[in-house]
């Protein structure tokens, strides 16, 4: 339901909310088992579970709270993902050789992190230091021409020499020319799915290399076969561990451009490479390059832009502190208000959380906290739903 978020940790964003807790080791084995057992938990997006960390402190914490919050939401039989469930989890990853890298501690991927739906969770099998280099997604249609193929080849090849990651969607087609070409350099699949059900199965011995040589990644369960919905969601994981998108071959509506959107929602760079007018599968490329994208004839433009980008880096800002000044508490009749005027504004029409927050102060913004509050037990609740790009609707 929470697919896409505003991002609570990028003060850039104006959002004011207390920043998920980060630590400087690997938090406790009960705290992973905590984080990974509430990102499972029925309702529990990534928007969520930043939500309920910062306001209990820790996901042991968060995870104890959460029957009631559901039940102050409406759902009184409400239960979070079982022991059980993520025991099984964690064997079938264990036996796939695969780790957990968790938002906010060491070894999740620093440039992912800083995205708003960047995912609570990740599976990762392979070389995770690949992740920590400079890389650019290569991705274009399944249904690749045959100079599409050898471009992605050329790309996945000359940028891997050069040492730079090449991250894809392991998708047949320019995915698949882009990952094989890069192997022996380096590249990161993004899975769609459980890293234990590769899409497409044709893809399973690349996907085995891959993980052997490079790094694979999932957001998703192990035994979880992908579905529609699992796709997208895979993309902005794509366009969220690159410094820039190139998009080699795409139509106007396909996935490619979806990646290419959450590239642009995210910051990133997006290039794309031009292709004949008459050939439909070249359209979104050239709607990009219309729209202002860097144009790519090999890989030294892809090199030239991250150059630049070193080049034109910011200092990062120091960190915002934790601590929060203090507010007053609301009383239960303005919780009540509040909850109906959020419900008085959303529709099926997605309206940006930002707004709303404009919308229920005109001239200023509600307060944060509280707003952040009744969204969170509103989402609990199966009332309202997030869409891509952090917008919300009520259902």
């Amino acid at each position: 339901m929470d697919d896409a978020i505003p991002d609570l940790l990028d003060a850039a964003r104006g959002f004011s909310e207390a920043p998920l807790p980060l630590f400087d080791a690997p938090p406790p084995q009960d705290e992973l088992f905590a984080r990974l057992r509430l990102a499972r938990s029925r309702r529990v997006g990534p928007a969520t579970f930043r939500r309920l960390i910062a306001a209990h402190g820790d996901a042991v914490a968060a995870l104890a709270a959460l029957p009631a919050l559901a039940a102050a939401a409406g759902d009184t039989s409400y239960a979070p993902a079982t022991e059980a469930e993520i025991r099984r989890e964690i064997r079938a990853a264990k036996a796939a050789g695969a780790r957990l890298l968790t938002l906010g501690a060491p070894g999740f991927p620093h440039r992912l992190a800083q995205v708003g739906d960047a995912p609570p969770v990740l599976w990762c099998q392979g070389d995770p230091k690949l992740l920590t280099r400079r890389s650019v997604a290569v991705v274009g249609t399944r249904n690749a021409s045959s100079l599409a193929l050898r471009m992605a080849r050329a790309l996945g090849r000359a940028l891997s020499e050069a040492g730079v990651t090449v991250v894809s969607g392991l998708a047949r087609g320019v995915d698949t020319a882009a990952h094989t070409a890069a192997l022996d350099g380096g590249t990161v699949a993004v899975h769609a799915g459980g890293l234990d059900r590769v899409y497409p199965a044709e893809n399973s011995e690349l996907a085995s290399a891959i993980a052997a040589a490079g790094c694979a990644l999932s957001e998703r369960p192990f035994g979880l076969h992908p579905t529609a919905r699992d796709f997208p969601r895979r993309n902005r994981i794509v366009s969220g561990v690159a410094q820039a998108v190139v998009v080699v071959e795409a139509a106007a509506r396909s996935g490619s451009m979806i990646t290419a959107r959450d590239a642009l929602d995210q910051g990133r760079e997006v290039m794309a490479v031009p292709g004949h007018p008459f050939d439909t599968r070249a359209s979104g490329c050239n709607l990009l390059l219309r729209d202002g994208a860097t144009l790519v004839r090999g890989a030294e433009d892809v090199l030239d832009l991250l150059d630049g980008l070193m080049r034109d880096a910011p200092r990062r800002p120091a960190p915002a502190s934790d601590t929060q000044p203090a507010v007053p508490a609301a009383t239960a009749g303005d919780a009540t208000a509040l909850r109906a005027r959020i419900l008085s504004l959303l529709s099926p029409v997605p309206v940006a959380e930002d707004q709303l927050r404009r919308d229920l102060a005109p001239g200023g913004e509600a307060d944060a906290r509280a707003v952040a509050a009744q969204l969170s037990e509103l989402e609990l609740a199966g009332e309202i739903a997030r869409r891509p790009g952090g917008s919300l609707v009520r259902l």
